[in-house]
Formats: C-alpha cells, sequence, structure tokens
C-alpha cells in the first residue's frame, strides 16, 4: 500500500518540480531581456509621454506627406538620425530651459507652411525635420537616469520616429492621392489640420511662458 501510494503521488511531485523549473527559467531570462533592452523600450516609449513630441512628429509627417513621396522619403532617414543625435550627445543641457517653448515654435512654423499650402524644397524639409529631431531628442534625453545606457536610449528614440513618421507621411500620401479632382477638398483637409496644429502651438507657447 504504502508502495503504490508513493507511486501515485510521483506524478505530482514529477509535475511540481517541472512546473517551478520553468517558471524559474522564465523569469530568469525575462530579468536578462529586461537588463538588456529595458533602456531601449524606455527610450522608444518616452515620446509617447509628452504631448509635444506627438504633435510635432505627426505635423513633419503630415507636411512632408502633403508635398509628395519625393519630399517625404528624405526625412524618414534626417529625422531618425535627428533624433539619435541630440538624444545621444547630452544636448538636453542647452535645450531642456527652453524646450517647451522651441518646440510650441516649431508647431506654429509647420503648422503655418502647412495652413498656407506652401511646397518647400525638400532640402530645406530636411533641415527642419532635423532640427526639430535634433531638440526633441535632446529633451527626451532628459529622461534618463545616471544608470541608463545612453546608446540604448537614443535607439529606442530613434526608431520610434522612424515608425511614426513612415506611417504617418505614408498615409498623408495615399490620403492627398493623385487624381486631380479628387485631391481638392484633400488639400482643403490638410490645411485645416495645419490651422489647428499653429493654434495648439500658439497655446503650449502660451502655456511654457505663463509657467
Amino acid at each position: 500500500m504504502r508502495h503504490g501510494s508513493a507511486m501515485k503521488h510521483w506524478p505530482r511531485s514529477t509535475s511540481a518540480g517541472a512546473l517551478a523549473l520553468i517558471a524559474s527559467a522564465t523569469s530568469a531570462n525575462a530579468h536578462i531581456i529586461g537588463a538588456r533592452l529595458g533602456d531601449f523600450y524606455a527610450g522608444a516609449a518616452h515620446p509617447l509621454t509628452d504631448l509635444a513630441d506627438l504633435i510635432l512628429w505627426f505635423a513633419l509627417a503630415l507636411l512632408a506627406g502633403s508635398l509628395g513621396p519625393s519630399a517625404a522619403r528624405p526625412i524618414l532617414l534626417f529625422f531618425p538620425l535627428g533624433l539619435l543625435a541630440g538624444s545621444s550627445v547630452g544636448a538636453e543641457v542647452v535645450f531642456a530651459p527652453a524646450g517647451g517653448l522651441a518646440a510650441s515654435g516649431m508647431l506654429v512654423l509647420l503648422g503655418l507652411l502647412l495652413a498656407a499650402g506652401l511646397r518647400i524644397h525638400r532640402n530645406l524639409l530636411c533641415v527642419i525635420a532635423f532640427g526639430a529631431a535634433a531638440m526633441r531628442g535632446a529633451s527626451n534625453a532628459g529622461g534618463m537616469g545616471p544608470e541608463t545606457n545612453r546608446l540604448l536610449f537614443a535607439l529606442g528614440i530613434a526608431i520610434a520616429g522612424y515608425v511614426a513618421i513612415a506611417l504617418v507621411a505614408a498615409a498623408t500620401v495615399a490620403f492627398r492621392g493623385e487624381e486631380t479632382v479628387s485631391r481638392g477638398w484633400r488639400r482643403i483637409a490638410i490645411r485645416a489640420l495645419g490651422s489647428w496644429i499653429a493654434a495648439i502651438g500658439l497655446m503650449m507657447g502660451g502655456l511654457a511662458l505663463a509657467s
């Protein structure tokens, strides 16, 4: 009887031990991944905590997409490079005090360009994209702690910026369309969005000056 009882309990104890080993291995692997890539994920998610980043990225991609694919393609390189440069060189010391005011000024500029429907040269667009990205990358670098891996954090921001700009610019190009008849009201819609972006920039600038 005792031998039979032991045989009955043996599969249960074995299963319990196996589950414990799997759970410990999973938690150990998760800890290793988190330790290595935690700063990367923190960098990628950090712009989502700042409304200025979300609106600025959207406005820049909207402007690039409204100018067509040939103008939108170069900023897919220059914008992530600007984010990488701004967030990796420690320029937050320079830009942090006036970060909110500079972001609002850039929003006003982008909004006015959209609202006016101006067709600026793509080289000028690349300069604007790189400057705006470097400014916001430096501002986001203020979220780093002394133990943060600066390179991983900067790579996270740069890749998040690339994905956001690519998706919004591509959607804008698709919305803009190619048919002359249907592009009239779509251009008006994009210009209306530009006026709203400029208004938001003015409000954000007022709040920055008041605080």
